[in-house]
């Protein structure tokens, strides 16, 4: 289709779902991963991943795997064991492994003389590699530079971050802090519960918690019709989970200064289980260290042998001047989290969080950059109808209606639903499909009002028979 050729940087889930799409539409490319096989950070054994020995999917298998090929298990709830055989398996089926040339670290990608894009590459034999490309596919991953914080004092004990933790013997007779409690710091701290000598929580603000399962199934393949209006959805959920789960406050946890799902909430409560056996503490924010002994804001005080930083990570996409990604605040800002606004050549693949995008949301990234890349070779007006409306017209509202934190790691977070019908709809429109009728829109969405209307009455009732009282 284009005899153009281009770099695909990371074979994750979506370096594999940039070079399966790329494929499929004949677009010529050469991958490179740093790591020894396929799978990025799923592959434990990838001296960078941060992968740990409990770490399971967090959302389910049937909501998170590629469309094209289903996972073989049957487990709803899979280990990265299972996860990375899925991504060699899936790499194998379509011949994609062939297409990389692994422990092969990128140094640099710049503009070379001819605007196009200069690829510097070092091999495990330590020669360097030049090559030219028209263009570049970052999908190196969103999670490999960890956030690590400051704070006054000095900690005379083991500091370690969230990407640094194995397994749970590192806990063996410690009293250990966990700073932070997004998912891993939960999935961390339930380990060290059955290996340390004390584990507290730091946490400075308050979360919403979801149970893997609701009515018996997944939680999360509930509700896969058409999307509830957000403040609908906002008020169902709470309640629902609230009946299931309870008041997270009643454990320790501060009261949540925002609306559930204005920040990604834990799928895990078995922490939950274990505050209210006493096996572990919430406190308070870090006011200062000192020795061993760690002081919070209220007041109190404790000694830790060991702290783990459960503080996220950054973004990081270091062979690569910042400004050719249009570099704003914490992340690039960028179309779509795909597109440059200047179309240099570069194209980002993954850096987008959602809940329940999962690895076909992805892929159906890769599609739209293999559909515009096609367009550009094959219908130049088309492609360039596509780059005025970026540049000259406001750009796509991709929150669902919910009103993020302003935090660095929400910068580049979206709602699943708003982002899928988006780019597969900018997809459509490059290859040239007709849009879908209005009238079909409007009858969907008198669909979704009447269902929400019918959602809202269940869980009024589910509500009251748990003795809770519905609460926006």
């Amino acid at each position: 289709m284009t005899t153009k050729r281009y770099a695909i940087i990371g074979a994750g889930p979506s370096g594999l779902a940039a070079a399966r799409a790329f494929q499929k539409a004949g677009i010529d490319f050469d991958g490179f991963e740093a790591a020894a096989g396929v799978g990025g950070l799923w592959d434990i054994d990838n001296p960078r991943s941060t992968m740990y020995e409990s770490a399971h999917l967090i959302s389910s298998r049937t909501t998170t795997q590629f469309d094209e090929m289903p996972m073989k298990s049957g487990i709803d709830y899979p280990s990265h064991r299972e996860l990375i055989g899925y991504f060699r398996d899936y790499a194998d089926r379509f011949n994609l492994t062939e297409r990389y040339l692994f422990n092969t670290r990128v140094l640099d990608v710049h503009h070379d003389m001819d605007y196009r894009w200069a690829v510097t590459v070092q091999g495990a034999d330590g020669r360097q590699v030049t090559q030219h490309y028209d263009g570049v596919i970052l999908a190196n991953g969103t999670l490999a530079e960890p956030n690590i914080p400051t704070f006054p004092g000095t900690f005379d004990g083991e500091i370690i971050h969230s990407s640094q933790y194995k397994r749970a013997s590192q806990f063996d007779g410690k009293r250990v802090l966990v700073i932070g409690a997004g998912n891993s710091g939960c999935d961390i701290a339930v380990d060290a519960v059955h290996h340390a000598d004390a584990i507290d929580m730091s946490v400075r603000r308050g979360y919403y918690f979801v149970p893997r399962y609701l009515f018996g199934r997944p939680t999360d393949t509930l509700n896969q019709g058409k999307p509830l209006p957000a403040p609908i959805k906002q008020l169902v959920d709470k309640n629902l989970l609230q009946a299931f789960t309870g008041d997270p406050v009643r454990f320790g946890f501060p009261q949540p200064d925002y609306k559930i799902y204005e920040s990604h909430p834990i799928v895990n409560t078995l922490i939950l289980n274990h505050l209210g056996q006493g096996d572990l503490q919430i406190r308070p924010d870090i006011e200062r260290f000192d020795g061993h002994t760690v002081h919070f804001v209220d007041g109190s005080a404790s000694d830790y042998d060991l702290i783990l930083l459960a503080t996220g990570y950054k973004l990081d996409y270091p062979f690569v001047d910042r400004a050719d990604l249009n570099w704003q605040g914490a992340a690039p800002d960028l179309y779509l989290n795909i597109f440059t606004p200047s179309f240099n050549g570069l194209y980002v693949m993954g850096m987008v969080e959602a809940s329940g995008l999962g690895w076909q949301g992805r892929y159906e990234q890769a599609e739209l950059i293999a559909q515009y890349l096609a367009a550009d070779a094959t219908d130049p007006a088309r492609a360039a109808a596509f780059r005025d409306r970026v540049l000259n017209q406001p750009w796509p509202d991709l929150t669902g209606g919910y009103k993020y934190l302003g935090l660095e790691r929400m910068s580049y977070y979206v709602n699943k639903d708003a982002y899928r019908s988006t780019v597969r709809a900018t997809t459509e429109a490059l290859r040239g499909d007709a849009p879908a009728s209005t009238s079909s829109t409007a009858n969907k969405l008198a669909l979704g009002a009447a269902a929400a209307v019918a959602v809202v009455g269940l869980v009024t009732i589910i509500a009251k028979a748990a003795g809770k009282k519905v609460s926006a």
